[in-house]
């Protein structure tokens, strides 16, 4: 499946079992981060296409921001190709 960031064009390729965090990190992109377990939302950023499932029970996210498409990346795997919003990522290949 294939993951696309917005603004930036940056995309990645994941598989089932990945969360997108680990994706993005292996594919050379850096999102913000710090807790790696859906509690800190130091990576939330919105789902713009797409279908996420998250792997914990309750990720640290309110009922209105799920429904708003707000996810989680570290605890967050595409079920399909998605589309993010997620401002802050960068390549960590690039000058």
């Amino acid at each position: 499946m294939k993951v696309r960031l917005a603004p930036s064009g940056l995309d990645f390729e994941t598989e089932p079992g990945t969360t997108l965090l680990k994706a993005a990190e292996a594919a050379g992109i850096e999102l913000p981060s710090s807790c790696r377990n859906g509690t800190c939302r130091t990576c939330i950023c919105q789902l713009v296409s797409g279908h996420v499932r998250h792997i914990i029970e309750w990720p640290g996210l309110s009922i209105d921001e799920k429904d708003e498409g707000w996810i989680l990346p570290c605890v967050a795997e595409a079920l399909d190709d998605l589309t993010l919003d997620a401002p802050k990522a960068f390549s960590v290949f690039q000058d």
